[in-house]
């Protein structure tokens, strides 16, 4: 299993930027997927964007062209860029690797996840 962490959260103003990291490590044949999603108090968990191991990205409707990712597969981090920031975008943020991993079953295709960092956007 795949363990991960998210760190950059933080308090920005609208209109701000933020920049997220995700680091995971483990013992895996390899990270293919990395989605990250976010979540609202009292609402479900919502995904928004995934790093494919190819260099493929895709963002939802709500932060595209505001979020960028880009990631580095020596350092095994995917770094989430927020800008214009909204306080629509006020959440926790989740990184979720989907790792092709070794099981007593065979290899297997499991997702991990983070705590989350906090990000908030206020004035």
């Amino acid at each position: 299993q795949v363990q991960v962490v998210e760190f950059g959260g933080g308090l920005v103003r609208p209109g701000g930027s933020l920049r997220l990291t995700c680091k995971y490590s483990g013992n895996v044949f390899a990270v293919y997927d990395v989605n990250w999603y976010r979540q609202i108090p009292g609402r479900e968990r919502e995904w928004f964007a995934t790093s494919s191991i190819n260099g493929d990205t895709k963002l939802g409707d709500s932060v595209r062209g505001r979020f960028l990712l880009s990631r580095d597969h020596t350092k095994n981090t995917v770094d989430l860029e927020m800008h214009n920031l909204k306080p629509e975008d006020t959440a926790i943020y989740y990184c979720n690797p989907q790792a092709l991993s070794p099981t007593n079953s065979g290899p297997k295709m499991i997702g991990s996840w983070g705590q989350g960092t906090q990000v908030t956007v206020s004035s």
